[in-house]
């Protein structure tokens, strides 16, 4: 798991970019990481996010489903 998000992480962010201080770097890695985890389709979980945001803001907006 970890050798494969190193992986991505390289070849999608630090081969892709040239950042020019520390603080550039660490901007676009986190923007890269929020995008990585709360939207990208993982294939380990049958293409799904990890931490969809669309439902964190379907709940936000909808409040919690009452089953009925």
């Amino acid at each position: 798991y970890n050798e494969r998000f190193n992986g991505t992480l390289r070849r999608e962010v630090l081969n892709a970019e040239w950042f020019a201080t520390t603080q550039q770097a660490q901007i676009v890695i986190n923007h890269w990481l929020k995008q990585y985890s709360h939207t990208r389709p993982h294939q380990a979980l049958n293409m799904r996010p990890p931490v969809p945001e669309t439902l964190l803001e379907k709940a936000q907006i909808s409040g919690p489903d009452t089953g009925g």
